[in-house]
């Protein structure tokens, strides 16, 4: 007896497309730097931050032992994370969003 052919389904080609994953920028609290230096460093090495929100992050670092002042691409961030590091700041290891 013959079997019958089997048919397999054509396959669909789709290319999907995902997005880099982003990552944190997180400052810890230590009692080295000063509010100042903190908000300063802030706004020397982070793109359009302001003196008031560094000075929010600044007290959120304080107040909460951390904050979170950069999101986004692996290479900006790594970035980011080594200069704020270098000016004396603690940093949190990044970590993905």
């Amino acid at each position: 007896m013959a079997t019958a052919p089997t048919i397999t389904p054509e396959r669909v080609s789709q290319t999907v497309r995902k997005p880099y994953p982003n990552f944190k920028v997180i400052v810890l609290n230590d009692d080295v730097n000063t509010f100042q230096h903190v908000s300063e460093s802030l706004m020397s090495y982070i793109p359009n931050m302001t003196s008031d929100r560094a000075w929010e992050l600044t007290n959120q670092v304080h107040f909460d032992g951390q904050a979170m002042v950069w999101i986004g691409p692996q290479e900006q961030a790594e970035l980011y994370h080594q200069q704020l590091r270098r000016a004396g700041l603690t940093m949190a290891p990044l970590e993905a969003a």
